[in-house]
């Protein structure tokens, strides 16, 4: 079953929500953004965090070091990298961490995902692509551009509780993950994220509830 991914938390109000319907993954932005925290900020909110959810940090370009130090101080449990990060930028991080790491992919062709599956990253994830930004458009991609051989990646772009069953069906991802789909007037609501929770739940049981 799919697993899901509640990313750009920056409330206490964001760790009782997630906290009560138990996604897998959470996301702490520490690339600039509207959703970014601190150091400090993450830091509290992960003490908060019920300890069966995995805090993912995410971030954009950002100096190694600083990425290795939020690993050692255990505030992140997961690298999620959604920049122009290359192999070597990968090699040097995965040297220094024992956590996981997700390269960010944004294609515009098929290839672009091939290209990506050859990174040395534990896994990918599938975000839609728009012109200067790294992620966050709220819309998704063509997902026939996945390739049938694409496993282990998390599927981000556009996703909300009405077409995620869609997504699992077609693209049988190993995690979905949503931020805006889940906020209104920009922050995380929690009627949503309980609606996008128990449909993910719901994808693969044969049973698909359309009103939450």
């Amino acid at each position: 079953m799919a697993k899901v991914k509640i990313c750009g938390l920056r409330r206490e109000e964001d760790i009782m929500i997630v906290n009560r319907y138990q996604p897998d993954y959470i996301g702490f932005v520490f690339a600039e953004s509207k959703r970014k925290v601190t150091k400090e900020e993450a830091r509290k909110l992960k003490a908060g965090l019920d300890k069966s959810i995995k805090a993912a940090g995410v971030f954009v370009n950002a100096p190694v070091m600083d990425i290795v130090e939020l690993c050692r101080e255990n505030i992140i449990d997961v690298v999620q990298l959604h920049g122009d990060e290359e192999e070597g930028y990968i090699r040097e991080l995965k040297k220094n961490i024992s956590q996981p790491v997700i390269k960010a992919v944004r294609p515009r062709v098929k290839e672009d995902i091939q290209q990506g599956l050859a990174f040395s990253s534990d896994y990918l994830l599938l975000d839609t692509y728009f012109e200067g930004q790294f992620g966050g458009t709220g819309k998704p991609f063509d997902w026939s551009m996945i390739p049938q051989n694409a496993e282990n990646f998390f599927l981000a772009g556009g996703l909300n509780s009405s077409n995620v069953k869609e997504a699992i069906l077609i693209c049988h991802p190993f995690c979905v993950d949503i931020s805006s789909g889940v906020e209104t007037g920009g922050f995380k609501d929690e009627g949503k994220v309980k609606a996008f929770i128990e449909a993910v739940r719901l994808a693969e049981s044969g049973y698909f509830k359309t009103n939450f």
